[in-house]
């Protein structure tokens, strides 16, 4: 059974202690409810709630304007996260634009967008919101909680603020926070936006958007989530196919003359599919939660923060990762073992870079259900998957889900 739905929580204070008359949620659930089954998977950073399309064909393109069930080839039926036996909630993040309240939402105070006077938000922010929901849904008690990228971090946000309610979280591809150069390049892809005449200080609702920022920022989010190696696979200094245009973004006089660059194509492409689905105000406001995140916050350290959950943790890396590394990924673990918190280290061999943990299911989705399945029990501390396959989708196939 596969429903989505949107449910009103009512008034909603956010970490920065401003406050919502109402706050929306836009979540979707696979599976029968148990009572003991639950299993929340949180979505990274311009993803949605829609996670898996049920077995609906239907259900796999019709996403409030996200391409395609981010992660379809991990939940359903007989899938890593099976639905036939796990009831899976996935919910659209607050500040978001896929149903959940945020920037581009009416206030109802007023009538018009909030814009830039939406409240900041925070990761913790994500994770209170999501406990309110399942409160309202009857879940109090989650098998497991999963997430990838900054989903991740939400994972590590409900160990750290709700112990007793977790049994085992499965951080994927995440940290316990961003280092300082990811953080360099969020910012750059803020001011890509912030600088769009059109941006307007957030207010553009009914007019002209900022899409070129939130192109240029969508660019500078593609290279973060690809490694050297695949690039250079996918893409090498080829020049684009006979048809290929520059019309995307001016170009300089010069350009004529030079090739117009595969890589290029494929940047302005996937830029322009991103403009058409997303909001340029959310995009800013989530990369900052993002940005913000620091596990050891209110504690003394990252073991500090893990020392109440006494379940077990499956930390999953990939060796091509220079967003979310492996060294990120071993101090956390590092963090769970200090914390006396069972964890097991999976590291998966891949040059795929960040996006490994939507392009490779067949990497991802075993570990996760013999940890499901099993715990930490039987596993190596560490141990790694290798990665033979070329599975990469056509160039112009819009992948991320972050």
């Amino acid at each position: 059974m596969t429903t989505r739905d949107v449910r009103s929580l009512g008034e909603f204070t956010f970490e920065c202690g401003e406050s919502i008359p109402e706050l929306e949620l836009a979540y979707e659930t696979h599976g029968e409810f148990t009572g003991d089954n639950a299993i929340l998977v949180c979505h990274a950073l311009t993803g949605s709630h829609h996670v898996a399309s049920g077995g609906r064909g239907d259900w796999a393109t019709e996403t409030d304007g996200q391409a395609r069930a981010w992660w379809d080839d991990i939940v359903g039926p007989g899938k890593a996260i099976d639905t036939t036996e796990q009831f899976v909630v996935c919910v659209n993040i607050p500040g978001s634009c896929y149903g959940s309240t945020g920037p581009a939402s009416t206030n109802p105070e007023t009538g018009e967008p909030y814009g830039t006077d939406f409240p900041p938000v925070t990761v913790a922010d994500w994770a209170r919101a999501q406990r309110r929901l399942l409160d309202d849904l009857g879940i109090t008690t989650l098998a497991a909680v999963v997430g990838g990228s900054v989903g991740g971090m939400n994972v590590l946000e409900w160990i750290k603020r709700y112990p007793d309610r977790v049994e085992r979280a499965v951080p994927v591809a995440a940290a316990a926070r961003l280092d300082a150069q990811c953080v360099a390049l969020d910012g750059i892809a803020r001011r890509a936006i912030t600088t769009d005449a059109n941006w307007a200080g957030g207010d553009y609702y009914g007019g002209t958007e900022p899409d070129d920022g939130l192109a240029l920022a969508r660019q500078l989010g593609h290279l973060m989530y690809l490694s050297k190696d695949s690039m250079a696979r996918k893409f090498g200094r080829r020049a684009a196919g006979r048809d290929a245009a520059r019309d995307d973004f001016p170009v300089d006089p010069a350009a004529g003359f030079f090739p117009y660059r595969d890589v290029e194509s494929y940047l302005d492409y996937n830029a322009g599919k991103f403009v058409d689905r997303f909001d340029a105000n959310s995009y800013l406001y989530l990369t900052r939660a993002m940005d913000d995140y620091d596990l050891a916050a209110g504690h003394t350290s990252d073991a500090d923060a893990l020392r109440a959950f006494d379940g077990e943790v499956l930390v999953m890396s990939f060796t091509g990762d220079w967003h979310f590394t492996t060294e990120q990924s071993e101090s956390l673990a590092e963090a769970c073992r200090t914390a006396g918190v069972d964890v097991a280290h999976h590291v998966v061999d891949s040059d795929h870079g960040h996006d490994a943990f939507l392009v490779e299911p067949e990497n991802v989705g075993p570990p996760i259900a013999d940890f499901l399945a099993h715990g930490t029990a039987g596993r190596a501390v560490t141990d790694t998957t290798t990665d033979t396959g070329e599975s990469f989708a056509p160039v112009h196939a819009s992948l991320f889900g972050d």
